[in-house]
């Protein structure tokens, strides 16, 4: 079998099947980057709402910035109104995504209590209606992120993968896991093969892929075309080369040396800083130091100094104390 290959979404052709998974608050610009520079076939945005896009929000402008170097890049929409969603793709039409998903995994209430997210999962003629609205307002690959389910009670992956390749989608990513388990507990796999025996489109799987080894297995056990990576991608996005080497057979490399986290966390803070600003850069880097020193000596009094940090030199000095020291 050949694990590492080229991935066709449409007519988008992915360099390779590992998969950055888009995670609101983490895959912003900067870390999409870094992961693209680290073997990730294709990079996805945080979600934006559809709604807000129409409103001409600019926060949410924002939150769609694509840096010529990250291509391919994935933009993902959330929102349940067939119309509105076209509207907002419409209105995006200029900007340079190469491939548009739309959620419909997300557990946070407030998006589900819009009936918007994992919600959508409850009603897959919905699905089909909303997929088939977007596609008709784009020339571009549409993909949609679902579920397990719902609840235990209410597995139907299958049901909602089937509607939206009905509706035109280009492939679909299942995380294995249903909305009422949020993160917690062991992701089904056994719900992705299914998705992918029963559609004749891509299908990407997604939960619990937290190195080469397992990555290897989902594609073993699934049959799954793509890979997606999320939470273990936070501080860590050297996983993309290792599992990129797992896959081709060739050796794994060595986990990264103190001096190249260093690098990394400098490298990117620097692109938080280029990007916005350093008030806003520095405070958005204090979740990203916590994730990349979890397990170092003194990392927890690092990381209770990061969160009083606000300029980039305390930040600087903290971390060469941790990683540079002799």
């Amino acid at each position: 079998m050949q694990y590492y290959h080229k991935l066709q979404i449409g007519n988008v052709t992915i360099p390779n099947n590992i998969i950055l998974g888009p995670m609101a608050g983490v895959s912003d610009l900067p870390f999409r980057l870094l992961c693209h520079e680290q073997g990730a076939g294709l990079v996805c945005m945080e979600m934006v709402s559809g709604k807000a896009i129409t409103y001409k929000n600019k926060k949410t402008g924002d939150l769609m910035e694509i840096h010529e170097g990250e291509h391919p890049v994935s933009l993902q929409l959330f929102g349940s109104e067939p119309d509105t969603m076209a509207r907002a793709v419409t209105m995006i039409k200029d900007r340079p995504y190469d491939i548009l998903d739309i959620n419909m995994g997300c557990p946070v209430p407030k998006v589900v209590s819009n009936g918007e997210g994992s919600a959508l999962m409850k009603n897959p003629s919905l699905i089909e209606e909303l997929v088939r609205s977007v596609k008709s307002a784009t020339d571009r690959p549409v993909t949609v992120k679902i579920r397990k389910g719902f609840t235990d009670k209410s597995v139907n992956a299958v049901e909602c993968a089937l509607a939206a390749q009905q509706g035109g989608a280009d492939a679909v990513a299942v995380h294995g896991r249903t909305r009422e388990q949020y993160y917690s507990g062991k992701a089904d796999w056994t719900i992705i093969a299914k998705v992918k025996e029963a559609l004749s489109i891509p299908v990407i799987g997604n939960g619990d892929i937290v190195d080469a080894e397992s990555a290897k297995r989902m594609i073993d056990e699934t049959g799954c075309d793509g890979i997606m990576v999320a939470r273990a991608a936070q501080g860590n996005p050297w996983i993309f080369r290792e599992i990129a080497a797992g896959l081709k057979g060739d050796p794994i490399p060595d986990r990264p040396s103190k001096h190249e986290v260093y690098d990394m966390i400098m490298r990117h803070a620097d692109l938080q800083l280029q990007y916005k600003g350093e008030y806003i850069g520095i405070r958005e880097m204090r979740k990203h130091v916590s994730w990349y020193t979890t397990g170092y000596p003194n990392s927890a009094k690092l990381r209770d100094a990061v969160n009083a940090m606000e300029d980039m030199d305390s930040l600087r000095k903290a971390c060469r104390d941790v990683f540079l020291a002799e």
